[in-house]
């Protein structure tokens, strides 16, 4: 497959509610960025640009269906070839990933991936059920509903299972909220102590509602290309930033949608399928086998296995063998505290059983930024130096977007630039990953860029 480079993209404000545009609108603000950042214009890049992928996860919202040619169309891209995808919270992770593919595959030499939600259009408590229609409909959502009791219910299991703690969940919210206060795109600015988190408005025990990601309306755009294709863009005159950013490996997994149906594997099987190269040494396997002797059963309701192994493959095509020292930042689903805490084990960055302390230990927060926590560790991995859902926002079709375009800045060591602020720009960052996660755990993406 050929080489992939990811050399530009564009975000807009994630805000509650953008009642200036329509959808297309906003998508042209990121599309036009995108362009801006390069120097191109849009009558220059039409005439280069292959094809196109459109990214939303609900008709409902936008209560319009084919709303991708509809923002097609307005981007001024017809009659290029596109097409759209959705895959719940994953949606904009999976068309990044279907971006990669026309170019590694040959199929494109330039592609444009654009994404938004617009979920502001109907009350909160619709807009629950609308992205609750993600479960089974016929079996979860009767006696379910809405999704802040499926992970209050995952993140009471893990608490059973490994001793987690509220305290180490809020050290998630202050650390993205910190975060966002510094990004100038993030929907919530504001900074927060371990007791504001605790205090605020109880949605599903553990969960208050600052554990727990926002709706937002926004979008977000960007342009991969293979090397002819960069060839095509630079004679044209557009002005690509070195070091280049590589998309250097793609990863998907998937489960249950039915979280009752995950099965409780062995520990033969758990070393056969899902552990990674980091999970190989003598100490990491009595460290799990004294899990399953204690009754542990993998993925069971306190893990996503579909990140696990979203994460395997994309560590395998990129060459990672120990993700912690590996990598230099991740931007990962965060749609609650506990399921970033979830996600450092499936992705390898600590054990299964010991987010929550990693989660507190200071590894995953930015160096230089004052949290008012008392950290025992230094950084040595960032996890969502944008903010993440909870605090940047969540317009679902555009996120996995705006997790790829932050991304590209952080690599391309421009994040001064575009923030008009450096402090969250991760020091000589060369890798990073960006992880895509749909309903409680269904699809999940992995992708790893790389500066050349």
């Amino acid at each position: 497959m050929r080489t992939v480079y990811a050399v530009s993209g564009g975000v807009s404000k994630f805000t509650k509610a953008r009642h200036d545009k329509t959808f297309p609108a906003i998508v042209k603000e990121a599309y036009d960025y995108a362009l801006a950042d390069i120097e191109l214009e849009h009558p220059q890049f039409f005439e280069l640009v292959d094809g196109t992928v459109a990214s939303y996860f609900s008709d409902h919202f936008a209560r319009q269906l084919m709303a991708g040619i509809m923002t097609q169309d307005y981007l001024g891209m017809c009659p290029k070839p596109s097409h759209r995808v959705e895959g719940g919270g994953a949606t904009g992770g999976i068309c990044f990933q279907e971006g990669w593919k026309a170019i590694a595959s040959g199929y494109m030499d330039i592609c444009l991936c654009y994404g938004f939600e617009l979920m502001s259009h109907v009350e909160t408590w619709k807009g629950n059920e609308f992205i609750a229609l993600a479960s089974d409909v016929s079996f979860d959502y009767p006696v379910g509903g809405f999704y802040s009791g499926y992970y209050a219910m995952m993140v009471t299991r893990h608490m059973a299972e490994f001793g987690t703690t509220v305290e180490q969940l809020a050290h998630v919210s202050v650390k993205n909220h910190i975060n966002a206060y510094h990004n100038p795109y993030a929907q919530k600015r504001n900074r927060y102590t371990i007791q504001d988190v605790r205090n605020a408005p109880m949605v599903a025990w553990p969960l208050t509602r600052l554990d727990i990601c926002v709706m937002s309306d926004g979008a977000a755009s960007t342009i991969l290309c293979s090397e002819e294709g960069l060839a095509k863009l630079e004679k044209a005159g557009a002005t690509i930033p070195r070091p280049l950013v590589k998309v250097t490996g793609i990863g998907r997994g998937t489960d249950a949608m039915r979280m009752a149906d995950r099965p409780h594997q062995s520990y033969e099987d758990f070393y056969r399928y899902n552990a990674l190269p980091n999970e190989m040494d003598d100490d990491a396997r009595a460290y799990y086998k004294e899990l399953w002797d204690k009754g542990f059963r993998y993925p069971g309701v306190h893990s996503f296995r579909a990140g696990r192994m979203g994460s395997k493959e994309a560590y395998k095509n990129s060459g990672i063998t120990d993700p912690l020292k590996e990598i230099d930042f991740v931007e990962l689903h965060d749609a609650y505290t506990s399921s970033e805490i979830q996600t450092y084990e499936d992705m390898g960055l600590c054990r299964y059983g010991e987010g929550g302390k990693f989660a507190a230990s200071g590894k995953a927060f930015m160096p230089g930024v004052d949290y008012g926590l008392d950290l025992p560790e230094k950084p040595a991995c960032p996890v969502n130096p944008s903010g993440g859902l909870i605090a940047c926002g969540h317009p679902v079709g555009a996120t996995g977007l705006m997790q790829a375009v932050f991304a590209i800045w952080q690599l391309q060591s421009t994040i001064a630039k575009h923030f008009d602020d450096p402090t969250l720009q991760v020091p000589d960052a060369k890798r990073g990953a960006i992880h895509s996660h749909a309903g409680t755990g269904t699809y999940v993406t992995v992708s790893i860029l790389e500066r050349e």
